[in-house]
């Protein structure tokens, strides 16, 4: 069984949850953030927040510090805290970048996160307790276009990036300033910010934008969606060999990792579909996991129907509606718990999925 929910807007460009899954945070596709808490009778709105004066493009909460990071098209980001009477406090954050703030993620430690921009930039920032702000470092070469994603390894000081220049990179993202030496990876570690530790072309010859890219849990793999409607996996235990399956689906938007052989992945087909990962390393297309909403939606069984003809010479069913939950594109998937995940939509809707129930009813799907 799926959860709708509907918070009163027009479209959702973005939404990111607390730690307890009790609150959730969206962005109506304008500059405005809301921040809505889940009560007995139903979602409440907590608060707005309006800092920003330009289109947000991303937002994450940190679910062990409770802080929102939101980035915008107006070039700014800003770290919000809440205080004790429940209000959210903005934190402007220095960025020193000339064109659109367009994506941000926290790490894992949560005490640095990266924003991506237009300016072929991305900026690691981190707070500076002797001034009492956030600064930042950047990440240039070899950027030729928009950052459009990023996201962060388990390890904390590994960075993977998806840019308009139809290429995924994973750089260093460690900061002498404030960290050990840098761990090991399966990628590669370097003591120097923005060291280049692997390169993919989402296609030999070209391809298409980067809409996401996502860590595996374990950090060993990287999956990306990109606009050339093609799904690829590269893993760093085999070489960094890259698996690329072309779908014949409406390009994917966002995607995310459910155990470590399989992903879910969604965009302008407007419904989530599962992919997994073989034992030779192939990705292949496993099911959509919603695909029965057109008759609910519209609530009229052909009987119906027919009668409505016969008595009114008219067709009362939607023929617009679409054989899904959600009527517009999704461009956002978040995990909510170990067995549930969420997406939001340009229709406005939340939507929050069970993964058990849908073990249950595909074949061939294990949650791990």
């Amino acid at each position: 069984m799926t959860e709708v929910y509907n918070l009163g807007v027009d479209a959702i460009s973005c939404h990111a949850w607390n730690r307890d899954k009790t609150e959730v945070a969206i962005c109506p596709n304008n500059n405005e953030i809301q921040v809505h808490k889940r009560t007995s009778s139903g979602w409440k709105l907590l608060e707005t927040l309006e800092e920003h004066h330009m289109a947000v493009m991303g937002i994450d909460w940190a679910p062990k510090t409770n802080r929102i990071v939101t980035c915008s098209a107006d070039k700014n980001a800003y770290v919000w805290t809440q205080k004790e009477d429940g209000k959210w406090d903005p934190a402007w954050v220095l960025l020193r970048i000339n064109r659109a703030a367009t994506c941000v993620k926290w790490s894992p430690l949560e005490n640095k996160f990266a924003v991506g921009s237009g300016g072929r930039v991305i900026a690691v920032c981190y707070f500076v307790s002797e001034n009492n702000w956030w600064l930042c470092k950047h990440i240039k070469r070899p950027l030729r276009s928009t950052v459009t994603t990023v996201d962060w390894h388990p390890d904390n000081k590994v960075l993977v990036a998806g840019s308009t220049d139809y290429k995924v990179r994973v750089f260093s993202a460690f900061i002498s300033d404030m960290e050990d030496a840098p761990g090991t990876s399966p990628w590669g570690q370097s003591n120097t910010l923005g060291t280049l530790l692997a390169e993919f072309p989402n296609t030999p010859n070209g391809g298409g934008w980067i809409h996401l890219v996502a860590f595996s849990p374990c950090g060993n793999k990287i999956c990306w969606v990109a606009h050339n409607s093609s799904i690829c996996v590269a893993d760093a235990t085999k070489g960094n060999a890259v698996m690329r399956l072309y779908t014949e689906h409406l390009p994917f938007l966002s995607c995310i990792w459910i155990g470590s052989n399989n992903i879910v992945a969604a965009g302008h087909s407007c419904m989530p579909m599962l992919y997994s990962i073989d034992d030779n390393g192939q990705i292949y297309f496993v099911s959509k996991l919603d695909n029965t909403q057109k008759k609910e939606i519209a609530g009229l069984s052909a009987m119906r129907k027919f009668q409505s003809l016969d008595r009114q010479a008219r067709n009362e069913t939607n023929d617009n509606a679409l054989d899904s939950v959600h009527q517009n594109t999704i461009n956002c998937i978040r995990r909510v718990s170990d067995r549930e995940f969420s997406t939001s939509s340009l229709d406005g809707q939340l939507v929050v999925w069970d993964l058990k129930l849908l073990e249950n009813s595909i074949a061939g799907l294990k949650i791990a």
